[in-house]
């Protein structure tokens, strides 16, 4: 085995307040490399922003606004992290989930399908009206 020592030791990370983290089992059993751009993004901003539990509650205009994305695009990404089982979301309130295993029983409380969002999802209603309304996006 490779010794491994720090480049720098007096900067080695230390975990001061609030921490994110993310299971090396992401990377290695392939949920890395199944997301496409936007669902990483996503999915990295709201694992650095939840707390202990997973749990975050930023509104989709700050998280478009924040992460530079049109909405389309993170309604895509939500949608996507969540049929992947990765994150659950309730209308307002995110879960970053643990890693699923092979079984995946989500709860049945969250907005799973596209009908859930389209009746309790702020975004995916805004979404729509603008839509209705000729509005460009």
């Amino acid at each position: 085995m490779i010794e491994k020592k720090p480049l720098i030791p007096q900067r080695v990370r230390t975990i001061e307040g609030s921490f994110a983290y993310v299971e090396h089992r992401f990377l290695r059993d392939g949920f890395f490399a199944s997301l496409s751009h936007h669902e990483l993004l996503l999915y990295f901003f709201l694992v650095l922003v939840s707390d202990r539990k997973g749990l975050s509650f930023y509104s989709y205009d700050k998280i478009c606004s924040l992460l530079e994305i049109q909405i389309e695009d993170y309604l895509e990404a939500r949608n996507h992290l969540i049929k992947k089982d990765l994150i659950a979301f309730d209308g307002r309130l995110f879960q970053v989930l643990s890693l699923p295993g092979p079984e995946g029983n989500p709860p049945p409380t969250v907005l799973k399908t596209q009908t859930d969002m389209e009746r309790h999802d702020p975004a995916t209603i805004h979404h729509i009206c603008r839509r209705m309304l000729g509005e460009k996006p």
